[in-house]
C-alpha cells in the first residue's frame, strides 16, 4: 500500500509482547533529533539496517503487522518477529499485489533468517483473508491475527473481516466474528498468562461496500480471552473507545485509528491517523463504557511531529513511539505528549507511505519496523 504524502494519509501498526504487554514496534546512521538532550528510547540508537525481505514464497507483499515472540512454543522461537502481510503478489495489471487479499505470516530470527510461519487459507474467515496489523503472539504460544479482505484490492469490496487465531505450529485453531470486530486493524494486549485483554482498533463501523466515504464511528473495543482452556475464548467484549474519524482512500484501501499501545497502568493510547494526534483513554482495562475518543479532552499529541501516524508502541522505557504515513519518520513522546526524537526511518525514499508495524524492545535494545516500499524487516539498534 502506498500512502499520499499529507497529514490525513494512513494505516496500520501493530503489536509485540513484553513483560506481560504487548507492545507495539533501517538504512544506517540516520541523524535523531531529541526534544530533550540526551534522553529518550530513540536516542543513542545508531544503526539502522535491513533485517530480512518479508516476501514468501507465494509473493505476498505489503507487510503491516510487527509481533515479537515472548516465549518459545512449538516452532515458535522467543526474540524471532512475526510480520503479516496485507497485498498479494504483484501482477501485470496490480503491479503493487492488491490490498486486503495477503495470506501469509513470516517469521524472522534475530540473525536475518525468514520462514514462512502461516499461510492461511482464503476460505478461512468470512469474505477471504486480507491480513492486517492487528497482530499478536501471546506468552502461551496463541497467535491472533486481524484480517480486513477484499476481493479486488478496492474499499467497494471490504468486508468485516474476523480475527484469527493460529496455535504456535501455524495452523488455524480458531476464527472470532462478532463481538464488536469490524475492520480489525490494530492490536495490543494485556496478557495474563491464563487470561488476556485484546484491545482492537476497528476502522469499518458504518461502512459497507466503501460506503459512505468518511466516517466518525472508528472504535476500540476490549475482548476478555480466557486461555485456559483448550483454545482461547471471548468471554466478554466491550467498547472502550469511539468517536475516531475514517475515510476510504483508492491508495490506502481505508485511513482509520491505527496504532493502539497499553501501559502498565490500564491506559490505553489510540493513534488517530486522520487527524494526525494520539488519543489517551483511561482505565481501559476496566471501563464499562466508551470514551469519545476523538474529543479534544482525550488529545495527548496533535500537529508536527505527528503527521499521519500509524504503528503505535509503548517503549521500554514508557515512551510512544510511532511512524508517520506522511513522511516515513519515527517519533517518540512522552506519555504525556512532549516530544522527545524524531529520526526518519527511510530518507533515501520519497516522503510518505512507507512504514506500518513497530515493536521495541529492551534486551537488546532495538525498534524492529517494516518498509513496504523494500517489503523488508528493519531494525533500528
Amino acid at each position: 500500500m502506498r500512502l499520499h504524502p499529507f497529514a490525513s494519509c494512513a494505516v496500520a501498526a501493530a503489536a509485540a509482547l513484553g513483560a506481560g504487554l504487548v507492545t507495539v514496534a533501517s538504512p544506517a546512521g540516520a541523524a535523531g533529533m531529541p526534544g530533550t538532550a540526551g534522553s529518550g528510547f530513540v536516542t543513542p540508537l545508531t544503526h539502522n539496517q535491513k533485517l530480512a525481505s518479508t516476501v514468501p514464497a507465494n509473493g505476498d507483499v505489503n507487510p503491516y503487522g510487527v509481533a515479537v515472540v515472548p516465549d518459545s512454543h512449538g516452532r515458535l522461537v522467543a526474540g524471532d518477529v512475526l510480520v503479516s502481510n496485507f497485498n498479494n503478489a504483484p501482477t501485470a495489471s496490480a503491479h503493487s499485489g492488491q490490498q486486503g487479499r495477503g495470506t501469509t505470516l513470516v517469521q524472522v530470527s534475530p540473525d536475518g533468517r525468514q520462514t514462512l510461519f502461516a499461510h492461511i487459507p482464503n476460505g478461512t474467515a468470512p469474505g477471504g483473508v486480507g491480513l492486517t496489523t492487528a497482530l499478536v503472539v501471546l506468552r502461551s504460544g496463541w497467535v491472533v491475527v486481524g484480517s480486513l479482505p477484499t476481493t479486488d484490492g478496492s474499499s467497494a469490496t471490504m468486508s468485516g473481516g474476523a480475527l484469527i487465531v493460529l496455535d504456535a505450529g501455524g495452523h488455524v485453531r480458531e476464527t472470532i466474528t462478532g463481538h464488536g470486530i469490524d475492520g480489525p486493524w490494530d492490536a495490543t494486549a494485556l496478557d495474563n498468562g491464563a487470561s488476556a485483554d485484546l484491545f482492537v482498533s476497528n476502522v469499518l463501523n458504518g461502512i459497507t461496500h466503501g460506503q459512505p466515504a468518511s466516517t466518525t464511528k472508528g472504535d476500540v473495543v476490549r475482548l476478555a480471552l480466557d486461555l485456559g482452556g483448550g483454545m482461547p475464548q471471548v468471554r466478554s467484549s466491550t467498547v472502550v473507545a469511539d468517536g475516531l474519524s475514517v475515510h476510504t482512500d483508492p491508495n490506502a484501501l481505508v485511513v482509520g485509528p491505527t496504532g493502539v499501545a497499553l501501559t502498565p497502568d490500564g491506559t490505553l493510547f489510540v493513534a488517530d491517523t486522520v487527524n494526525s494526534r494520539i488519543a489517551r483513554i483511561q482505565d481501559a482495562v476496566t471501563r464499562t463504557s466508551p470514551v469519545d475518543a476523538g474529543a479534544a479532552a482525550t488529545t495527548v499529541a496533535s500537529g508536527s511531529p505527528l503527521n499521519g501516524p500509524l504503528g503505535l508502541a509503548l517503549a521500554p522505557n514508557g515512551d510512544l513511539l510511532t511512524v508517520n504515513g506522511a513522511d516515513n519518520n519515527l517519533v517518540e513522546l512522552t506519555p504525556g505528549g512532549a516530544h522527545v526524537a524524531t529520526r526518519d526511518l527511510d530518507p533515501k525514499d520519497q516522503p510518505g507511505g512507507a512504514l506500518f508495524g513497530l515493536a521495541a524492545t529492551a534486551h537488546p535494545r532495538t525498534v524492529d519496523y517494516v518498509n513496504d516500499d523494500s517489503n523488508t524487516l528493519n531494525i533500528l539498534h
